[in-house]
């Protein structure tokens, strides 16, 4: 299933044949990537896997765990070239979307306290902290916290 945002703006069920540009665009966002093998065994695993397209190009992408009644966003990335356009919210709806239709009543997420851009992203569409998981994410200096956060569909 395929949702149409706007005649050429879509999110589109990833493939086996979008790992290659998707593990190089996560390489290029992230300092401490997810592996082609990590979105590989997303869907080998059936997760709720998308890319974001406009026409051809790929904006971004995202995995979902989707479990009984709940969601829990593993990730979900928008190219830099195309950051602060609003194609995150979109992408997040989406995702959203997805999760109520498969019976999900809430979202969770984890965010580094230093993705600004993400806090922002998130608590404008309604997620609220509900706990901290010390050293979780890897970093240049040791570890870094990950803010725990859900949102209530």
């Amino acid at each position: 299933m395929s949702a149409v945002l706007s005649e050429q703006l879509r999110c589109v069920p990833m493939t086996e044949d979008d790992l290659d540009t998707v593990a190089a665009m996560e390489s290029m966002l992230y300092e401490f990537p997810w592996s082609r093998g990590n979105f590989n065994d997303s869907l080998v695993a059936g997760y709720s896997t998308w890319t974001f397209r406009l026409g051809a190009a790929l904006l971004g992408y995202a995995v979902m765990m989707l479990v009984l009644d709940e969601a829990h966003l593993l990730n979900i990335s928008v190219h830099s070239a195309w950051q602060r356009r609003g194609y995150g919210r979109m992408l997040l709806g989406h995702l959203e979307a997805v999760a109520r239709r498969s019976g999900a009543h809430c979202v969770f997420l984890e965010v580094r306290p230093s993705n600004v851009s993400g806090r922002g992203l998130y608590a404008g569409s309604g997620y609220r902290q509900i706990g901290v998981r010390r050293g979780y994410y890897p970093s240049a200096w040791g570890r870094e916290d990950a803010l725990v956060l859900r949102k209530d569909l």
